[in-house]
């Protein structure tokens, strides 16, 4: 079966069949199908129109966030949505012996069950992290880590804060340390736990930090508290650091790198992320037993050289540039 793959102003699109099947697009097409990868919002579209596929979750996620994806559904025939690890209702798509990842992670992380991968003739994937520097710890060192970094802060009576994205890591960050109290949580990460736990993840409950600081509960330290990834320059973050002394760890796969600066704004950073590193995207690639191979989203010229002096043929997919497979 013949199809062509190419980059546009909208995003990737794959024409089988005369049919018209864009990836990620930034504005959903009113004649093709929109396949929308996951609830972060790069990812989701800006306009309404034509049908869009997707996970229940997502479109739940999505709705929380502001969107409205009319016309969904979250399955249809020849199409099959793997789970692909990044954040709850998160998948790739399988069609026409074609793989995209979306944004992927074969890692398990509690309750986000890392990605399995098909084999393919065709693999379009994300490369966020596609470049040799990027290594990730394993998940029980870094439990370990930030268990112990907690244990030295709460025995000076030093109130501690673990940051992360909304939507995503928040959630991950308050299963690993959900054993630690009294937990809080920043208003806005309350709001998406309580979304995670209608949609059957196990969470413990915690008070939002709005409701705490009214009842005086911030002033009795030590505690914890969830909140979103921001810089200490934050109004929120300075406000907690000048009232109650409290002490940020943030998280982010970006944290150990020596060219990018912006994966340590906090007290304290730690290497984990929702996305494959070098060597995952390196294994989920061989995996895949992929003819062609294509990087989107991140280091794709570097990753691409990579591949291809693995022997793989892999090319970054930019606008302008048309693919013809059979």
């Amino acid at each position: 079966m013949a199809h062509t793959v190419r980059m546009t102003k909208n995003g990737i699109l794959c024409e089988v069949n005369q049919q018209r099947v864009f990836l990620d697009p930034k504005n959903t097409d009113a004649d093709g199908i929109n396949f929308v990868s996951h609830a972060h919002h790069d990812h989701l579209p800006k306009k309404k129109g034509g049908l869009i596929l997707s996970s229940q979750e997502t479109n739940k996620l999505a709705h929380l966030r502001g969107y409205t994806m009319e016309n969904h559904v979250d399955s249809m025939p020849d199409f099959e949505l793997l789970d692909s690890g990044h954040i709850l209702g998160s998948k790739g798509l399988f069609f026409d012996d074609l793989f995209f990842t979306g944004d992927i992670c074969t890692r398990d992380r509690g309750f986000l069950k890392g990605a399995k991968i098909p084999k393919c003739k065709t693999l379009i994937t994300e490369c966020t992290f596609g470049l040799p520097e990027f290594v990730f710890p394993k998940l029980d060192e870094i439990k370990n880590q930030v268990n112990e970094l907690i244990s030295e802060l709460y025995g000076k009576g030093i109130p501690v804060i673990l940051m992360g994205y909304q939507l995503g890591k928040a959630q991950t960050i308050t299963q690993l340390f959900g054993h630690w109290g009294p937990m809080y949580f920043h208003d806005s990460v309350k709001e998406m736990n309580e979304l995670h736990k209608n949609l059957g993840v196990e969470l413990i409950d915690g008070m939002g930090h709005s409701e705490a600081e009214e009842k005086g509960l911030l002033s009795k330290k030590p505690w914890i508290m969830v909140a979103p990834m921001t810089t200490y320059k934050n109004k929120f973050v300075q406000e907690m650091k000048s009232k109650y002394g409290a002490v940020t760890i943030g998280f982010s796969g970006w944290a150990r790198s020596t060219k990018f600066s912006f994966g340590r704004r906090t007290d304290y950073s730690i290497p984990m992320s929702d996305h494959c590193d070098f060597n995952e995207l390196i294994s989920m690639v061989e995996q895949s037993g992929a003819q062609k191979v294509y990087t989107i989203h991140g280091f794709v010229n570097e990753f691409a050289q990579e591949l291809r002096k693995r022997g793989i043929d892999a090319s970054p997919l930019k606008e302008n540039t048309l693919e013809n497979f059979i």
